[in-house]
């Protein structure tokens, strides 16, 4: 963070729309729009705090439909320009929220009470292209050079897409042992894609120390000096889900963990729209989900601590093989305040849950939507989840990147090209 600081005072310049300040997490110290990380008082996360003041709930209301099928129709709560959606970036948002009455049944979920907030169908199939879209504003605001970050496999595609569109040079870094699809899919795009000898935390670290080095000067990681922008794209989950319910706050959702921001920012947006006049405020629940191989999370919520513990990694859900999550200990708050639980599932009910929802609703998950939905079937085994209420299970990514933890489906048979050899298999 030392070769990137600035001034404590809260006064700024930048012209990110509704953006205010970074205020800690903490502590509640405020400094100007930057791209710093970590509170200069106590080193608490810092995050943006927003003037929302002038808005009317209803005009507001209105002004969002009118916008764009992407997540620029929330640009008056995100720290964006009022011109953002006429800039070249990858646009992604509005993605289907699946009414998954086959899946419900087969759960014991009232009929119309399940949905699958299904994010594959962003422009790289994940969920990242929401938080790197908005962290890419911020890199044009802050007037970085190159885009970069630590991934576990679909944050660098994302950052790759994001950068060869917008012409930002892309250097991201990896796990040397990832997906190789998500592999392929990050270097596709024509930027340089480093991969580091050891686990997502060995690369956050790398990353960490770069940033503070004169040959990361002029450099934006998404993910780290550039995290309270890039965090800010999970809301948009909520807003589109709460759109997409008729404006209305859902009961109960199950979201994948892997550093915990998403969930968090989450649980911000419900708490915006809520404060906005948006939504009617009702109570809901947030379940945290997490693989087994990789639970850190879970296993503190579970034994009542309020540290989590990291852990190393062993799981085939890599998009979720973060050890040592950093908003771990906000993840235990959300979910204890609002009444809901974080679990974990092991790696073959993943794949079993990745199968289920794709024979159910014709949804190819990748690994961190088996997490998800196998979580769910969980909490509803232990009356964790209410089947009457409505229950929204996220999907945030593709499974045409993680194909080697199906790789046992395949054909059903083979056959000669006649309908005697159709009989002989016992198809018809």
């Amino acid at each position: 963070m030392a070769a990137q600081t600035v001034a404590s005072t809260t006064e700024s310049t930048v012209d990110l729309g509704p953006a205010a300040a970074l205020s800690c997490r903490e502590c509640g110290h405020r400094v100007p729009l930057g791209p710093v990380f970590a509170c200069q008082e106590c080193f608490g996360p810092l995050e943006i705090a927003y003037d929302f003041s002038a808005y009317d709930a209803e005009e507001l209301r209105k002004r969002i439909e009118a916008g764009p099928a992407n997540i620029w129709r929330y640009a008056p709560l995100l720290p964006v320009p009022a011109d953002v959606a006429d800039k070249p970036n990858i646009n992604p948002g509005w993605t289907k929220l699946v009414k998954a009455d086959n899946l419900a049944r087969e759960l014991g979920v009232d009929a119309g009470k399940l949905f699958v907030k299904d994010d594959s169908g962003n422009p790289t199939h994940s969920f990242k292209d929401r938080v790197v879209a908005q962290a890419l504003e911020a890199a044009r605001a802050f007037g970085f050079t190159t885009l970069s970050c630590s991934s576990t496999g679909n944050l660098a595609g994302a950052v790759g897409a994001a950068a060869a569109r917008a012409g930002f040079r892309s250097c991201v870094f990896i796990p040397h042992d990832l997906e190789q699809g998500k592999v392929v899919m990050a270097a596709v795009y024509g930027g340089e894609l480093v991969g580091i000898e050891g686990n997502y935390d060995d690369v956050n670290r790398f990353c960490s120390e770069l940033i503070g080095d004169p040959a990361g000067e002029g450099w934006g990681f998404v993910n780290v000096n550039l995290r309270p922008y890039y965090a800010e794209g999970s809301k948009t989950l909520a807003y589109e889900i709460c759109e997409q319910l008729g404006w209305q706050l859902p009961d109960q959702l199950v979201v994948p963990i892997a550093s915990g921001s998403q969930l968090t920012k989450i649980d911000k947006g419900l708490q915006e729209l809520i404060k906005l006049g948006l939504v009617e405020d009702k109570p809901y629940k947030i379940f945290g989900a997490q693989a087994l191989g990789c639970s850190p999370v879970s296993t503190a919520f579970k034994a009542g601590h309020d540290v989590v513990r990291p852990q190393k990694p062993d799981t085939i859900a890599k998009s979720l093989a973060i050890g040592n999550p950093a908003d771990g200990p906000y993840v235990l708050d959300i979910a204890r305040r609002t009444g809901g639980a974080v679990e974990d599932v092991t790696d073959e009910q993943v794949v079993e849950a990745i199968k289920l929802l794709a024979r159910t609703e014709g949804v190819f998950a990748e690994t961190a939507g088996g997490v998800t939905v196998g979580v769910t079937k969980k909490l509803l085994d232990n009356g964790l989840l209410d089947p009457s209420k409505s229950i929204v299970v996220l999907n945030t990514g593709d499974g045409l990147k993680t194909l080697d933890a199906v790789a046992g489906t395949g054909l059903t048979a083979t056959i000669r090209p006649s309908l005697e050899s159709f009989r002989e298999a016992g198809l018809v």
